[in-house]
């Protein structure tokens, strides 16, 4: 039995309705329709709408000659933003018909702003896409509170990959690019808040010829900020210390880690917003002024994670220290606080054992007579 739906929301955009449906859609079966006594409204802390009762019209598409598998995959999509389909008459150039809407679970979400598709596309449609791609993979295999549970990590995988186009001041005195791999297919054996992605491919080698195909698994990591607070005028620095399950795992006896401050670059935020949420929410502390020390891959044979690293100035009195941390990311994290001698000497020990700490400590003396000198003024 074929269906008809209307969409007022993100799967207006076309080429995300494609990507959900799995195919593309023919003339015939897509037009413009209302649907009135509704309102679409953004939902207050999130991207997408949700559509109310009230006075007035709301715009959108009607699709036609949906087969039961296309609706399938609509329902696992949208399954996982609580939505369930209704019956409702819509209007069309050719006059009333009836469709099926998504509705929101009632009191799922609260709404904000009246929602816009053009901003929503300006902003979200490229990310949405690419979000899309992966999710859709999973169609048939994960069930769509499944997908609701690895949104959030598929979105953050998705803005990495716009972060990656945005911004590369990487040198690569070969001038070899991505044109010059070939991609021969990828799988994704594993998946659920992070990822393992299994490609192959083929790649230029040095003598012009393209290499033998080759296979590897890639851990698909996510775009972090990371930063060292440091009191200029104190010449102290913040480090926080946590259980790290990669140390635990190699079979280290001192799983839990000191290092700087750091976390996930959420989709929509900057590296330098994130740097800022990610101080108050791990130590409590407020940045007066952030200076970028490098950024790079962490271990780019193996992990697409990507540090955008900083040294962060700050007010760090005595009573700054404290256990912190979001409780919703089972995080539980103490705070202390080192002179620079006292940095410096964790760095020539090899007592530092994390990599970023390193680069910004010795970031950190090479700029510190300045920054030292520009506090004093």
């Amino acid at each position: 039995m074929l269906s008809t739906l209307f969409f007022y929301g993100t799967l207006r955009h076309l080429p995300l309705l494609e990507i959900v449906l799995g195919r593309s859609l023919n003339d015939g079966d897509i037009s413009n329709a209302t649907l009135q006594g509704h309102q679409p409204y953004a939902v207050a802390g999130e991207s997408f709408p949700i559509i109310v009762t009230e006075e007035g019209t709301t715009e959108g598409v009607i699709v036609r000659n949906l087969t039961e598998t296309e609706v399938a995959r609509l329902n696992f999509y949208e399954g996982g933003f609580d939505y369930a389909l209704k019956s409702v008459p819509v209007e069309t150039s050719g006059g009333i018909e009836t469709a099926e809407v998504y509705f929101p679970t009632p009191d799922r979400w609260q709404t904000a702003a009246l929602w816009s598709l053009q901003d929503w596309q300006n902003t979200w449609g490229e990310l949405s896409c690419l979000a899309a791609q992966e999710a859709m993979s999973f169609f048939g295999q994960r069930t769509d509170s499944e997908l609701d549970f690895m949104f959030p990590m598929i979105r953050v995988r998705a803005a990495q990959k716009l972060q990656a186009q945005r911004e590369n001041r990487a040198y690569s005195p070969s001038g070899f690019g991505r044109e010059d791999v070939k991609s021969l297919g990828f799988t994704r054996p594993y998946t659920q808040f992070f990822g393992v992605e299994e490609h192959e491919f083929s790649f230029k080698q040095y003598d012009g010829t393209a290499s033998a195909a080759v296979k590897r698994e890639v851990f698909m990591g996510t775009d972090a900020a990371i930063l060292l607070p440091y009191d200029p005028v104190r010449d102290r620095v913040m480090l926080v210390e946590q259980f790290r399950p990669g140390p635990f795992v190699r079979n280290d006896d001192k799983p839990w880690v000191l290092e700087p401050i750091a976390g996930r670059i959420d989709p929509g935020e900057t590296p330098e917003q994130s740097a800022h949420r990610e101080a108050a929410e791990e130590a409590g502390i407020t940045i007066s002024a952030l200076h970028k020390i490098g950024q790079c891959y962490a271990s780019p044979g193996c992990s697409t994670e990507y540090f955008f690293m900083f040294l962060a100035e700050t007010d760090l009195p005595d009573d700054s220290t404290g256990v912190s941390g979001l409780a919703s990311e089972s995080e539980d994290i103490k705070s202390y606080l080192l002179s620079f001698d006292e940095l410096m000497e964790l760095v020539d020990t090899m007592q530092a054992a994390n990599a970023p700490l390193v680069l910004c400590a010795l970031w950190l003396a090479r700029h510190r007579d300045r920054l030292r000198a520009a506090a004093s003024r």
